[in-house]
């Protein structure tokens, strides 16, 4: 037991000030291999359930936060050898808080992606509108996400924005969504003319489904028109403009072919004239 002390406490000395122990190196190795297998053991239990793509973005990130640990065990390390790392603190917190302001916006990008990751809000697939934008998403990464738009334009949209604004995510609940058309007719027109027109048109499209079945509001009588509102399903509501516009194509169609008006705004001007001055004197 003593030689094994002996050896334990025997120091290895760099200069006058500097002097390391068996000891103290052994603890240093052991941190590290723990410090090793916490992380990877973290990791494990932030990502079990992502899948195996979504896992793999992770792995970047552990390595960088690896490394941070390992650096703050070799400046504790050299603080226990009798080394003065005040200096080196100081200068790594003014460094780090000087790179955090900088890169606030990247590090918000990051933090949000991991959130996205974890949560699975967005899934690659799913049509989502963020600031008056709609695309399918394509690739999710940590620090941005790619969609495609319905004109095949790609949008990078930093992942900070989850955060900062409202997302809507079409599918959230599945492929069919509910879509509506809003039409207005002349007063005096037939009512329940326009609304079986409306319902026959919708039923006759081959991308609206039968169930639910298509359905008319009735909603406001407006200053020039009367106002309805036709609800359907579809099952693909990224490609929703087409459908949408062919049966707008319908509705006017089958309006023209049973004399049903779409009106538009009038208003009626009235033009008074101005008595001339001399004739106001004359007066």
């Amino acid at each position: 037991m003593n030689k094994l002390n002996e050896i334990l406490e025997y120091s290895f000395t760099f200069g006058n000030d500097v002097h390391i122990t068996v000891k103290a190196l052994l603890i240093v190795i052991v941190t590290l291999f723990i410090a090793s297998y916490v992380i990877k053991l973290l990791k494990k239990l932030i990502t079990r359930k992502l899948p195996t793509e979504d896992k793999l973005k992770f792995t970047s990130l552990f390595s960088y936060i690896k490394w941070f640990v390992y650096v703050i065990i070799l400046l504790m390390t050299l603080h226990n050898m009798g080394i003065n790392v005040t200096a080196i603190f100081a200068a790594s917190t003014a460094l780090l808080i000087g790179i955090g302001l900088a890169l606030q916006t990247f590090f918000q990008d990051i933090i949000s992606g991991i959130f996205i990751l974890i949560d699975q809000s967005v899934h690659v697939g799913d049509i989502i509108e963020l600031d008056g934008k709609v695309g399918r998403v394509e690739e999710i990464k940590l620090r941005t996400t790619r969609a495609v738009t319905f004109d095949n334009k790609v949008l990078v949209i930093p992942n900070h924005l989850y955060l900062t604004n409202t997302l809507y995510n079409w599918t959230e609940n599945g492929t069919t969504t509910r879509e509506n058309i809003t039409v207005g007719v002349a007063y005096g027109s037939d009512t329940a003319l326009v609304e079986q027109i409306l319902l026959a048109v919708a039923k006759n499209h081959k991308d609206v489904y039968k169930h639910p079945e298509p359905t008319v509001f009735f909603t406001n009588f407006g200053d020039s028109s009367l106002d309805f509102k036709l609800v359907f399903t579809l099952n693909d509501s990224f490609k929703s403009a087409i459908p949408k516009s062919d049966i707008r194509f319908a509705i006017d169609k089958a309006f023209r072919d049973h004399n049903i008006t779409i009106p538009f705004p009038q208003r009626d001007v009235h033009v008074q004239p101005i008595p001339n001055p001399s004739q106001r004197e004359g007066n």
